[in-house]
């Protein structure tokens, strides 16, 4: 049974940094095509970033220069280095994987429970 545990979300002020966990379990990771989405109050669940491996990511314009993306796959682990929080970049993070590569696409099959993130001005 595929699992995806997020941490690392919090609360701060504009211009902070934060750095969010995804613990994953129940697949053979290295194959597997990971993502971090974020969905803000009122809107539709966005891709922020995407990892195949350390080579081949992809970002949203909205977070490029920002947010870098991360993958230890020793321990089965993503991660998602925030710098520079925005007041919009609040939402619900939620970490994704599958054996296809969605990119940004909200398509992946398994999806972890979310952490909140929240940036105040």
């Amino acid at each position: 049974q595929v699992q995806l545990v997020e941490s690392g979300g919090g609360s701060g002020q504009a211009g902070r940094s934060l750095r969010l966990s995804c613990a994953g379990s129940g697949y053979t990771y290295r194959r597997a095509y990971m993502a971090w989405f974020r969905q803000g109050p009122g809107k539709e669940r966005e891709g922020v970033a995407g990892a195949n491996d350390e080579r081949n990511v992809v970002y949203a314009d909205s977070v490029k220069s920002r947010f870098t993306i991360s993958r230890d796959n020793a321990n089965n682990a993503l991660y998602l280095d925030m710098n520079s929080l925005k007041p919009e970049d609040t939402a619900m993070s939620y970490c994704a994987a599958d054996r296809v590569n969605w990119e940004l696409l909200a398509r992946y099959n398994y999806w972890g429970q979310g952490t909140q993130v929240t940036v105040s001005s």
